[in-house]
């Protein structure tokens, strides 16, 4: 058995008992843990926003007449939101699990996946020399990605995408980059943001050589914006509304000037309490020139684009919205997050991680108290 075979062994184990353990006290119906209640069980984990909206999608595909027989209490063009491919994959496994399992074992299946695209992301490119060591911490940093790959979400298959089209770009087969960074776009609305720093990093690349043909090459990257705009066709015909993802309600979360995440009167804000975000974008950032610093331009264009347009949401929940980038700030700070001082301080905060998951996911849920409808 193969040193690779093995480390993908493990980080899949690590992930199902990882999961498993954030699941039980929802299994059993704790009442009482470290002060955390769970005795709703776990209706809790299928309840969590968004995974049921996708549900709706993966059963009706945006058909207004479906959708209203379903008897929600959001309109039919509130869908138009949530893009197409997380509940295509749910729907691919519903046959045979039913549509809340499906949902879960999507989420599940693409967080092992997307663990086993960074590790060869890692140790193909030689970007560290603890490419398992990298993986595992991968698994549970930031936090916030330890509850969205435990819940129904679109972010386990979108973040998988996305380190695959950046890996096949390092390998320069550009063919493969347009299909898996189409099917990133086709999964989340920011998958744009993939192309957009994609084709920076073509231009600047482009502009160095002093070579046009050099740019022209990477034309079938164009089936990103390509898919884009078959899904707001899609929407021309079910609710004869090309443009209806802006349509959707209050879903769009971009404003001007930056930085209004630090307006407590934005809509999704309504806080004060915002130290964390500054640490966020630092973090971010500083991640960016980081690599820069590592030579590692790709990598560095795809996070420093991304935080860009990310100054312009306007949304308490910044740290969901970053979580694309964070495999590659994990690249960038390497050095740091694979010494034995941070295994310290992880082992130290591991239960502080497992508390935050619980107490967001517990607080976390839709006012849906019959799940019938959704499987």
């Amino acid at each position: 058995m193969s040193a690779k075979f093995k480390d993908l062994a493990l980080l899949t184990i690590i992930t199902v008992t990882f999961t498993f353990l954030l699941w039980l006290p929802h299994i059993l119906a704790i009442p009482n843990f470290w002060g955390l209640s769970f005795k709703e069980g776990f209706n809790t984990i299928y309840r969590n926003f968004d995974g049921l909206e996708y549900i709706v999608i993966a059963k009706t595909f945006y058909n207004p007449e479906a959708i209203a027989n379903l008897h929600l209490t959001q309109p039919a063009d509130y869908f138009a939101s949530h893009f197409p491919g997380y509940p295509l994959l749910i729907s691919l496994f519903a046959p045979f699990l039913g549509y809340l399992k499906s949902m879960l074992f999507v989420s599940l299946l693409f967080t092992v996946l997307s663990a086993w695209a960074f590790y060869f992301l890692v140790k193909d490119f030689k970007l560290s020399a603890h490419p398992l060591t990298l993986s595992l911490i991968f698994l549970i940093l930031p936090a916030r990605w330890v509850i969205v790959h435990s819940i129904g979400s679109p972010e386990p298959a979108f973040i998988f995408f996305i380190i695959l089209s950046i890996y096949f770009f390092l390998k320069n087969k550009i063919w493969a980059v347009a299909v898996f960074a189409a099917a990133a776009q086709l999964i989340r609305p920011p998958g744009i943001l993939l192309g957009i720093a994609l084709g920076l990093y073509i231009l600047w690349q482009g502009y160095r050589k002093k070579s046009v043909k050099y740019i022209l090459s990477f034309y079938p990257l164009i089936f990103i914006p390509l898919t884009l705009l078959g899904i707001f066709y899609w929407y021309s015909i079910t609710y004869q509304d090309f443009f209806a993802y802006f349509h959707s309600g209050d879903n769009i979360h971009l404003t001007f000037p930056p930085f209004q995440v630090f307006n407590k009167h934005q809509f999704w804000v309504g806080d004060i309490w915002l130290e964390d975000v500054v640490y966020i974008f630092m973090l971010g950032f500083l991640g960016g020139m980081f690599l820069i610093k590592q030579k590692l331009y790709s990598l560095a264009f795809f996070v420093l684009t991304y935080l860009t347009a990310s100054i312009f949401v306007a949304h308490r929940d910044i740290s969901r919205y970053l979580l694309p980038i964070a495999p590659f700030v994990i690249i960038a700070f390497e050095k740091i997050l694979v010494s034995k001082e941070f295994k310290i301080v992880l082992a130290i905060l591991a239960l502080t991680i497992y508390l935050y998951s619980q107490n967001y996911i517990i607080n976390n849920v839709a006012p849906v108290p019959d799940l019938s409808v959704y499987n």
